[in-house]
């Protein structure tokens, strides 16, 4: 897709001099574009530093390459987006910061870290009970994206209020408050842009920049969608569970459902039971019908979350 869409900004590959070797020529390989500025977090950010300059190019250069998972990302994007922006905006996080879901784990709500890392947000088990989400063999909140959403917006605003900055903010959330926190007081500075870090860290802002780049003009990097081709929002009911569980399969099948799509629609479900204690309750989401036919996958270009993401 990107060669295609990008070949204008290629010369023409010469002819073949000797006839010997005709055949199928390969296809130019060009370096997408890079902004100059790039307005995040109702910030303005500039690229005119050679090392900041180069290190958008490099991520940019990936993400655009990356053909299936980056297509699978502006896919799933508007299924999630529209669940998690308006969490983060009542949080007090800007909604640019959903790019940071993005890179934890391409929008797949099933993500597992070799780490153990789980879920959009990529929470590991000891920070997401901090953050007041529930983990164990039968509930894993991780996997809910409401409520793991809502943790990390008060994760990134505890880190703003900290570093008074978003760069190091997001920084933090791959290297963790206390390495930030370190390194820039041993290195005498007020931002991650002036820091020397692990490179996946080091990298972490600026692949959340290209995201955000790519994904508000995806044509522009040679990803060329129909509005159809873009996941639709879950349709679904809520039932309020106040009592044990003993067989979910059962429970499911008794709520015009299956098992499968009811993990589907509830990936924090762990087992086949859900215990439930006193004072305890939960909300499960059940698939209605007409979200499952053929027709609800069509969707009209009115109906993205973005319309310039579909020519």
């Amino acid at each position: 897709m990107l060669l295609s869409a990008m070949a204008a900004l290629a010369p023409a590959m010469a002819p073949a001099a000797n006839h010997m070797h005709e055949g199928p020529q390969i296809s130019a390989i060009v370096s997408p574009p890079v902004p100059k500025t790039l307005k995040f977090a109702g910030e303005h950010f500039d690229f005119d530093r050679t090392d900041m300059y180069e290190r958008l190019d490099r991520e940019l250069s990936q993400m655009s390459y990356m053909h299936s998972s980056t297509m699978l990302m502006l896919k799933r994007a508007n299924r999630v987006f529209p669940v998690i922006a308006p969490i983060l905006k009542q949080n007090g996080v800007p909604e640019d910061l959903v790019y940071l879901a993005c890179i934890e784990s391409t929008l797949d709500p099933r993500a597992l870290s070799p780490a153990k890392a789980a879920g959009v947000w990529q929470f590991m088990p000891t920070t997401a009970k901090q953050y007041g989400l529930e983990v164990n063999d039968y509930v894993d909140e991780r996997y809910h994206l409401e409520k793991a959403t809502a943790a990390a917006a008060r994760y990134l605003r505890n880190a703003y209020n900290k570093y008074g900055n978003w760069e190091s903010a997001m920084a933090s959330y791959n290297g963790g408050q206390g390495r930030i926190s370190s390194e820039l007081e041993s290195q005498l500075a007020d931002s991650a842009f002036d820091l020397y870090l692990v490179q996946e860290t080091t990298r972490y802002v600026y692949r959340i920049f290209a995201a955000k780049i790519l994904m508000e003009n995806p044509a522009k990097y040679g990803y060329n969608l129909r509005p159809e081709q873009f996941y639709s929002p879950l349709a679904y009911t809520v039932e309020t569970v106040t009592q044990t569980i003993d067989n979910l399969p059962q429970w499911a099948k008794d709520h015009g459902t299956t098992y499968a799509m009811l993990r589907e629609f509830n990936p924090w479900l762990r087992a086949k039971s859900l215990p439930v204690a006193n004072g305890k309750s939960y909300e499960i989401k059940i698939p209605k019908r007409q979200w499952l036919s053929k027709s609800a996958t069509h969707i009209t270009r009115n109906k993205l979350y973005n319309p310039d993401w579909s020519l």
